[in-house]
């Protein structure tokens, strides 16, 4: 007999985007008999750029990216939740949030989806290989470039991962971006942003300008990898540190440190938000209560491959056993880790942002000129934003 209420979520398409959903909602229909909750998923490119207002309806629940909410206030999509769930429960998720993972959902004086995963930039490497090499993890960039010039370095250059890159580099020299209205860092800070980062992408290969960080954790994680021992930053994924995900484990840490202060990688990491334009909200989100829960958080969803964004979940011992210790060792880099603006046109800022710098790191395209190429798109795309929250 099928039950009386079925929904559909959307997630992006990884082990820690999709078995925890697939998790949570067995669970949860075992504790809701009437309720099913059927899981799709889309690729990550998809889920970095694909409109939400396309996605709402038809799907009563959608992980999305924290970049995207300015967007979802403006078009109107999504519930805003704070008005469908206690007030003590939001206060408690935002209490024990990793870093800015729950604040990066709310804008514009609304809530507009629930953290339920944490990530940023992180350093990984081969414990292996970097053993037969005599060395431990750098702890500084001039130690991360000399690794390179040996041709031992990883780092994810796909467009997006290289405009993270840049923010991070911009900020361990001294300026927050998008500070102000009319430029995304002074043109001196940005070129020396982007020379910093070629001393190490310079002596990677050639094929790291296409991947992604699942890509790049793949990679030195392989069977056949035998000389890539060190990533600097990519978005973390404790997957590859749980044993029998990959050929070979990785251990994470901390970034190279650029000047006197760790790095500040950019914030990613998903929400869990609510459609507005279905018809079972009210189960909709007593699911996405549950699976953002502090106890769903730190077990259900954990064990089953997911990276919370419950701060609980990253200090408990079982789920730092599974993953040789991911998340204790990383959780500093979330805290700090920075939030990228969320104005209504920031998406698009991002899509056309990435290629810009991408293209300045490969030297296609001169410093001066990207760099006046991204302010000029930060000006138009920021013209009609709305406050942040």
């Amino acid at each position: 007999m099928s039950a009386a209420i079925s929904l559909r979520g959307i997630t992006w398409d990884h082990s820690r985007g999709y078995a925890p959903m697939v998790a949570t909602a067995q669970r949860f229909a075992e504790l809701h008999p009437g309720i099913r909750i059927l899981w799709e998923k889309r690729s990550l490119q998809a889920f970095e750029a694909f409109p939400i207002e396309q996605l709402a309806p038809d799907f009563d629940l959608i992980v999305l990216d924290h970049p995207f909410v300015g967007h979802a206030a403006r078009q109107g999509p999504l519930l805003p939740l704070e008005q469908h769930l206690p007030a003590d429960y939001l206060r408690e998720r935002a209490a024990q949030s990793v870093g800015a993972s729950h604040a990066s959902y709310a804008f514009a004086g609304s809530q507009w989806a629930l953290a339920i995963d944490a990530a940023a930039p992180v350093a990984f490497w081969r414990e292996d290989l970097l053993a037969e090499l005599g060395r431990s993890p750098p702890a500084t960039w001039e130690e991360a470039a000399a690794l390179a010039r040996f041709g031992l370095v990883e780092i994810p250059a796909a467009p997006i991962n290289c405009l993270m890159n840049f923010y991070a580099v911009c900020l361990a020299l001294g300026e927050t971006p998008f500070a102000g209205p009319d430029r995304v860092v002074a043109a001196e800070i940005g070129a020396a942003a982007l020379a910093r980062l070629r001393e190490l992408l310079d002596h990677c290969d050639p094929g790291c300008w296409s991947r992604n960080p699942i890509a790049s954790h793949d990679l030195v994680a392989g069977a056949g990898n035998h000389r890539v021992a060190y990533c600097p930053f990519a978005y973390g994924y404790s997957n590859y540190a749980r044993a029998g995900y990959a050929p070979r484990p990785l251990a994470f840490g901390e970034p190279p440190r650029l000047g006197a202060a760790p790095l500040r990688p950019t914030l990613g990491g998903t929400g869990l938000a609510v459609s507005a334009l279905r018809p079972h909200r009210a189960e909709a989100v007593a699911y996405a209560q549950f699976v953002a829960s502090g106890p769903v958080q730190r077990t259900i969803y954990a064990h089953a491959g997911g990276q919370p964004a419950d701060r609980s979940a990253w200090q408990d011992e079982e789920n730092n056993r599974l993953t040789r210790d991911y998340f204790r060792r990383t959780l500093p880099v979330l805290e700090r880790a920075y939030l990228r603006p969320r104005y209504q046109g920031y998406v698009e800022f991002q899509e056309v942002g990435g290629p810009l710098v991408q293209a300045a790191l490969r030297g296609s395209l001169a410093d001066r000129e990207a760099l006046a190429r991204l302010d000029a798109l930060y000006r138009r795309t920021s013209g009609a934003a709305a406050s942040p929250a």
